[in-house]
């Protein structure tokens, strides 16, 4: 098969029947081979009975249902788990992100040897104030960050070899970071396009003011895990022996110091009168927490999460 298509939705009734239509018409007009794998994630409105309704007519049509509502993470985790394509792509359901673009993105994953294109709307049609301008901000970050050249690492329209989404585990939110994730993985070829983004037709956004926030702590989520995930010690043990040896060594300079100045029949404070020795305390205790903290850590890397485990309540194709 040439090509899956994962489509994360979640109350998008009014746009699925369009999408369907237009991707079916890009694929018969190229001669692809293809799936599209629809998962709702949790819709609370039709989607799910157009899903099936669409299915009826178009076989290559493939659905999956979520219990509740998990999340695009979630939603595009077990798409990719499913997906049978050499090349996978990721489209959001809004009608925003334009199907035509498939051909080229294809061509540049088995012809130019890409692992990842990502798509970038150079030219966008979202509000200034909530969308365009925290996009750039949060693009500029990532790329400060990560090292990684993309000017819109969010698009929701990207292509990928398939043996990237078969590598990469996508949980919480951390859709927002698969080019970073991909690249720490071992994924070097990632490349971008620009792409036509289209002013959404049905609908509203499901994305409000908190996944700034959000998207910040999952950078460092990201950052941190991909680093020192498979060895927290590394990170604890350090930043731990680092404080103990600081706090030992404040420690002993204040009892020689007090030695020294008996044995030379000077003035001195007792050791316990001065605030120094209760910070080097402190930061003694501190050290040996987190060192503690990096045996935990370690014990816990070891054993295998059950991250990705979500309640499908209904199955297509």
């Amino acid at each position: 098969m040439d090509i899956s298509i994962v489509v994360p939705l979640y109350n998008e009734e009014e746009s699925l029947p369009e999408l369907m239509e237009w991707i079916a018409q890009v694929m018969t007009q190229n001669h692809f081979t293809y799936e599209v794998i629809m998962v709702d994630d949790g819709s609370n409105d039709n989607s799910w009975a157009v899903i099936e309704s669409l299915r009826l007519k178009f076989p290559s049509l493939r659905g999956i249902k979520f219990l509740r509502n998990y999340g695009k993470s979630a939603a595009l985790q077990v798409g990719f788990t499913a997906a049978q394509g050499d090349v996978v792509f990721t489209m959001d359901a809004d009608l925003q992100d334009s199907p035509d673009e498939i051909p080229e993105l294809y061509r540049m994953v088995k012809e130019q040897g890409y692992d990842l294109v990502s798509g970038w709307k150079k030219k966008r049609f979202d509000p200034l104030l909530t969308k365009r301008i925290p996009s750039k901000l949060y693009n500029a970050t990532v790329r400060m960050v990560s090292g990684i050249k993309l000017h819109d690492m969010n698009c929701g329209l990207k292509a990928y070899r398939r043996n990237v989404v078969k590598s990469i585990e996508v949980y919480g939110e951390m859709h927002r970071y698969i080019p970073v994730i991909a690249h720490q993985a071992g994924f070097k070829r990632i490349g971008e396009k620009v792409v036509q983004h289209r002013e959404r037709k049905y609908g509203t956004t499901k994305f409000g003011w908190t996944r700034f926030i959000n998207g910040f702590l999952d950078l460092l989520s990201v950052m941190f895990v991909s680093r020192f995930g498979k060895k927290p010690m590394h990170f604890f043990g350090t930043l731990g022996t680092l404080m103990f040896i600081t706090g030992g060594a404040i420690a002993v300079w204040l009892v020689g110091s007090k030695l020294w100045a008996q044995f030379h029949q000077l003035k001195y404070r007792p050791v316990t009168d001065q605030p120094l020795f209760y910070i080097a305390l402190v930061v003694a205790i501190i050290g040996v927490q987190l060192f503690t903290a990096g045996f935990i850590g370690e014990l816990v890397s070891r054993s295998s999460a059950d991250r990705n485990h979500y309640l499908i309540e209904k199955e297509l194709g």
